[in-house]
């Protein structure tokens, strides 16, 4: 049964995983608020390597419908610049001189259920990805030998009862996302 246990608990740290990686994707999804984060996959060109853009400048959001991108080199300034307006946020930064200011404007109802169209789309990778790890469970525990048939269906059942606690909670995380979107 040690092994049972150990295949669960495998089972449950890369569902968790996968929740985490949902979070993450859906959270540079715009809500109509100026959130730092929605920069986050925002890479730039800066002498010639590619680097994510909080690590050549610092990200504030003074209000709820501003961005203030400061880099810590003003060499940056325009490549954080072409890399925001290459980007399909839709947003248009001002560049200031010595720091760049967004204005996240208000988001109309077509973006808005694009955006959610996006997060659900985010929500079946992860469904897969829970499913393809349930599969995967499932062929571990019917590996175990030295158990008996019944022990191989409740471990069955008891890797479903995860499964099923794995795709509500993406369930969760996909309805929270979508009302703060048409919020």
């Amino acid at each position: 049964m040690a092994d049972m246990k150990h295949i669960q608990g495998d089972a449950r740290e890369k569902m968790n995983k996968a929740i985490e990686a949902l979070e993450s994707n859906l959270s540079v999804l715009r809500t109509g608020r100026a959130n730092p984060g929605i920069l986050k996959k925002i890479v730039v060109d800066y002498y010639g390597s590619t680097m994510p853009i909080d690590q050549v400048a610092s990200i504030t959001s003074p209000d709820a419908r501003t961005l203030v991108i400061t880099p810590w080199d003003r060499g940056a300034l325009n490549p954080i610049e072409k890399a925001i307006r290459d980007s399909d946020l839709g947003l248009n930064p001002n560049n200031k001189g010595d720091t760049i200011f967004i204005s996240v404007p208000m988001l109309t109802e077509e973006r808005r259920k694009e955006m959610v169209k996006n997060a659900k789309a985010y929500a079946e990778e992860a469904r897969v990805a829970v499913r393809n790890l349930r599969k995967h469970a499932l062929d571990e525990v019917k590996k175990i030998k030295e158990i008996g048939e019944d022990d191989v269906k409740r471990g069955e059942a008891d890797v479903q009862k995860i499964t099923d606690e794995y795709i509500a909670k993406v369930d969760s995380v996909l309805h929270k996302k979508e009302q703060e979107i048409l919020g």
